[in-house]
């Protein structure tokens, strides 16, 4: 016998939702937003990375609103640890950073569609109807990204070169983090991120932290809506 999809499971009854976000007002905008829709509900809600985790694996929703930018562990890594132990929950990341950079790394970690804070409210509804047929739903910029290897594209910047971790560590020393705020932040110890900040000034040419300091900063304020 083999597995009903989600939309066929879903024909019956309402789509049911989980959303992590360490923003109480993000949360509660989501769920006013939810509520509205006759077949969308919310199942579950979470600010940090171990109770959605604990949550999901118990709750199994249909679909999963993810941010980035967690206050006690990092998106990327929960939209991984979300695909190993429960892949039928369909991810999608709703955040503030550039989908032209992260994008194409939330695609590779597991999430099935990306919404920007910035982005109508609608659109958040639209990817969960999309995610729950078994859809995508990432904007034109990612597309073309993962068209541009087939069409020869150009040389991508450096902040590309950068692991999934060393960019966390950016994103959270352009945010005006310390390196003790980044270990705690991301449950590793402050040689690690000092690790990561050495090897982070090497593949970005740069010299002294404060060099680096100031890199990450224009980045983030760059790469944010």
């Amino acid at each position: 016998m083999t597995t009903p999809s989600i939309s066929q499971e879903l024909i019956d009854r309402k789509i049911r939702v989980y959303i992590v976000d360490d923003h109480p007002l993000v949360r509660s905008g989501l769920t006013a937003l939810i509520h509205n829709e006759s077949d969308i509900e919310v199942c579950g809600e979470a600010g940090n990375y171990a109770t959605a985790l604990r949550e999901m694996v118990a709750l199994v929703p249909d679909v999963a609103i993810v941010d980035l930018s967690l206050a006690n562990g990092s998106g990327l890594e929960l939209i991984k640890s979300i695909r190993s132990f429960t892949p039928r929950v369909r991810i999608c990341v709703f955040s503030v950073h550039d989908e032209a950079v992260f994008g194409l790394r939330v695609l590779k970690a597991g999430a099935f569609g990306y919404v920007a804070k910035q982005d109508a409210a609608d659109r958040v509804i639209t990817a969960i109807r999309r995610l729950a047929r078994g859809q995508r739903f990432m904007s034109d910029v990612v597309v073309s990204q993962l068209l541009e290897p087939l069409a020869g594209g150009s040389a991508p910047d450096l902040a590309s070169t950068l692991s999934d971790r060393e960019l966390e560590v950016m994103v959270l020393i352009g945010q005006g983090s310390t390196t003790r705020e980044i270990a705690a932040r991301l449950h590793v110890s402050m040689k690690t991120v000092e690790s990561h900040r050495m090897r982070l000034k090497q593949k970005l040419k740069l010299q002294r932290g404060s060099e680096l300091l100031q890199y990450c900063v224009q980045w983030v304020r760059s790469h944010s809506g």
